[in-house]
C-alpha cells in the first residue's frame, strides 16, 4: 500500500474530510457532495492494490473480467483549505490499519490540526422524523465545539469501520479528529440516504465556514420519501390486518396501543430487539427472519441478518 502524490500542494493548516462507504452511503455521499460543490482538484491517492480481494467478477455482454480496483483519492480545496479523503471500498483487518495510517502520515506532512468522518446511525424513526446529527470526537473541547452547531453529543454506541478506526489513530498520532453521524430509520440502511447526507453537508457547512448550495440534495430526497412512504405503508398495513383482524386474537405481543404513525417505530424496535436477541443466540434466527418476512421487510434487513453469521455479532457505524 503506497501513497502517490501527483502534485505539489500550498495549503495552510487545512482541515482533512475523509469518507468511504457504509449504511445507506450517507458519510461518504456527503464528503463527496462537498468536494464537489468546493471545486476541490485530486493532487494524490491511496495505491491499494495489493489489498484488494475482489469476491465476485464482471461480466459484460458474456465477457468476465476482474473488476476495477477502489480508487483512493485525495483533492484540495481553496478558501479555505481543505483536503478530502475518498474511498470507493471500506476494508477491514490489517488492510484498515494500515490505511488509515497513511491517511494520517498525509495530514501530517501537510500539518493537518483536525480530521472530520461522516457516517449514519441507524434508529427506530420513521423518514418524516427530523433527521438528528450526532457527534463524537478524541477530545472533550473539539466535542463542544459541535454542539453550537446543531450536533448531539453520541453519549454511547459504536462507530465500526473506517470511520471509527481513523478517529483512533489520529488521536493516538496528536490531531484531534470527529465523527459526524446523521440519524437514518433502521429499515433504510441498504438504502441510499440524501437526507441523512444533507443533515451532515449542513453540519459541516457550518462548522467549516462554508455555505454550501444544498439544492442538489431535493431530486433524491423526492425520490427516496416516496420509496419510503411505500415501505412505511407496508408496515402500517401489516399491523393493521394482524391487530384488527375481525374475529382474530390480538397477538399478545402486539397489545400496545400504537397509533398509525407509530408504527414504523414500533415496527423496528420490535426487530432491533429481536437482532439483539439472535446476536446472543443464534437458534433463535427462524423467528427473527418470520418477524421480518411479517412486515415484508426481510430484503432491506438481509445484508444485517447474514452479517449475524459471518461475523459473529453486530456493530453500528
Amino acid at each position: 500500500m503506497k501513497v502517490r502524490l501527483h502534485r505539489d500542494i500550498n495549503v495552510t493548516a487545512p482541515i482533512l474530510l475523509a469518507g468511504w462507504p457504509g449504511m445507506g452511503n450517507v458519510g461518504v455521499s456527503a464528503v463527496d457532495y462537498l468536494r464537489r460543490e468546493l471545486n476541490a482538484d485530486e493532487f494524490g491517492e491511496i495505491d491499494m492494490s495489493e489489498h484488494f480481494t475482489p469476491d465476485a467478477i464482471v461480466v459484460e455482454k458474456g465477457i468476465a473480467n476482474l473488476p476495477e480496483v477502489p480508487a483512493n483519492g485525495f483533492n484540495v480545496a481553496r478558501d479555505p483549505d481543505l483536503l478530502f479523503f475518498l474511498s470507493e471500498a471500506q476494508v477491514s483487518g490489517p488492510a484498515a490499519l494500515a490505511l488509515t495510517h497513511l491517511i494520517v502520515d498525509v495530514a501530517e506532512s501537510y500539518e493537518v490540526p483536525r480530521i472530520y468522518t461522516c457516517a449514519a446511525f441507524a434508529v427506530p424513526m420513521s423518514y418524516t422524523e427530523e433527521t438528528r446529527v450526532l457527534g463524537v470526537a478524541t477530545n472533550e473541547g473539539l466535542l463542544q465545539t459541535l454542539i453550537p452547531h446543531g450536533a448531539e453529543v453520541l453519549k454511547q454506541g459504536i462507530i465500526s469501520g473506517l470511520n471509527g478506526l481513523l478517529l483512533g489513530v489520529a488521536g493516538a498520532r496528536g490531531i484531534e479528529a470527529a465523527c459526524l453521524l446523521a440519524t437514518i430509520p433502521q429499515y433504510s440502511i441498504s438504502l441510499p440516504n440524501p437526507r441523512g447526507s444533507r443533515a451532515l453537508v449542513q453540519t459541516l457547512g457550518t462548522v467549516l465556514g462554508v455555505e454550501v448550495d444544498l439544492g442538489g440534495f431535493d431530486g433524491p430526497i423526492a425520490q427516496m420519501d416516496e420509496m419510503m412512504a411505500q415501505i412505511e405503508e407496508r408496515m402500517r398495513t401489516a399491523f393493521s390486518s394482524q391487530v384488527g383482524a375481525e374475529g382474530g386474537e390480538t397477538p399478545p405481543e402486539m397489545t400496545e396501543e400504537v397509533g398509525q404513525d407509530e408504527v414504523p417505530g414500533y415496527v423496528m424496535r420490535r426487530i432491533d430487539q429481536l437482532f439483539r436477541e439472535v446476536a446472543a443466540d443464534r437458534s433463535q434466527a427462524q423467528l427473527l427472519k418470520d418477524e421480518l418476512d411479517k412486515w415484508g421487510l426481510y430484503e432491506l434487513y438481509e445484508d444485517r441478518f447474514l452479517d449475524l453469521f459471518r461475523s459473529g455479532g453486530e456493530a453500528e457505524e
